[in-house]
This record gives C-alpha cells, structure tokens and sequence, in this order.
C-alpha cells in the first residue's frame, strides 16, 4: 500500500494512511462524532505520540491500557471521547494481533469477493456495517483493492462519484461535496423524524 490520500487534509497524517493499512484502520475507527479530518490525523498523532514512524498493532494491543488512554487523551486529544476510543483502538490491535498476526493489510489481502471482505471488515472490533461499507469503498477506490463484487458489497459507498464518504475525498473540493452530501442526509432524517413525531 503506498498511494497519496487526503482524508486528514493534512500532508503527514495523509502520507501515514497511504502506506499504512493500520492507520487507515485506525483513522476509520475514529471517524465517529468527530469531524473527518480531525479522526483521520488520529493515527499519524498516536504514532507521533509513542516515537514511532508507523502504528504497530502488537505493541498497541500489549500497552496498559490507562497509559494508552492517557497518550489519546493530551491536548490536543485524539478523539472528542479519548478514553472510550483509546479502548476500542487496543481491542482492534488485540484482535488484529490474534487473527492477523498484527498485519492489518492481511484482512483484504488475497480476498476473493466483496462480501467476504465485508464480513472480515464487520468482524473488526468497532467496525458495523456501515462503517465496513465505507472502508470497502475506501479500499475500492483509491487503495486498488477491488475484489469481484466489491462495488455491490459496499452498497451505496462503492458507487462511482457517489460523494457520500470518506471513500470519494481526493482532496478539498470533493470534501465539500462529501460534507454537503452529509448535511442533507441529516437535514432529510431530522424532517422524518419530525414529520413523524
């Protein structure tokens, strides 16, 4: 894995989710209750963090847990919830470290359909449909992997030029259009909910 993403808007953060398949995990993860950017700079702050030049899933998942929610937790936190995040991060790394061996790109590598990717994907702590969905997408997109049928697993998000997540921002116009995309469909689900209250 080594292209050029721009999901955290920032030139480092990006450069670590490009050639990272845990930091990308990481990022998708954290990209809850949190505006995008600011989940997706997570990984390359946690790295930064612990001294090193990537995310290493054994020694995350081995780290006293207080400890790693203290190192989320200093200003700038990494998270609007550090302590529940930091949680959640060691459970992926300790479940990536039991069934992968701590090698992140092993749950897409040599997949064979996209419902079997979307399976491994939900199987990932912290990772439901929808944000399974999204990271398929991601993975279709712009991380060249493309399984047969990946387009149909990841629903609505593997639509091409769909804008509709992280999957289709290249960079700050197609952020807008995301963000846009985002804003409707709460303003859509808010006018349900009161039309039917």
């Amino acid at each position: 894995m080594d292209v050029t993403l721009h999901l955290a808007q920032d030139p480092q953060a990006d450069a670590l989710l490009g050639r990272s398949p845990l930091a990308a995990l990481v990022g998708m993860l954290l990209d809850q209750q949190v505006p995008m950017e600011w989940a997706f700079k997570g990984p390359r702050t946690i790295a930064d963090r612990l001294g090193a030049e990537d995310l290493d899933a054994h020694e995350i998942a081995a780290m006293d847990p207080e400890s790693f929610a203290a190192l989320l937790s200093d200003k700038p936190a990494v998270h609007r919830y550090p302590g529940s995040m930091a949680k959640r991060v060691q459970q992926l790394c300790q479940y990536l470290a039991e069934h992968y061996d701590g090698d992140a790109e092993a749950v897409w590598r040599g997949v064979g359909s996209g419902a079997e990717l979307l399976k491994r994907l939900q199987d990932l702590p912290g990772f439901g449909r929808q944000k399974a969905q999204i990271f398929l997408a991601l993975l279709g997109k712009q991380l060249g992997v493309a399984p047969r049928g990946w387009r149909e697993a990841a629903g609505a998000y593997g639509e091409a030029q769909s804008f509709r997540s992280v999957a289709d921002i290249t960079g700050p116009e197609s952020l807008a259009k995301v963000r846009a995309h985002k804003q409707e469909a709460k303003a859509a689900a808010k006018a349900a909910k009161a039309a039917g209250a």
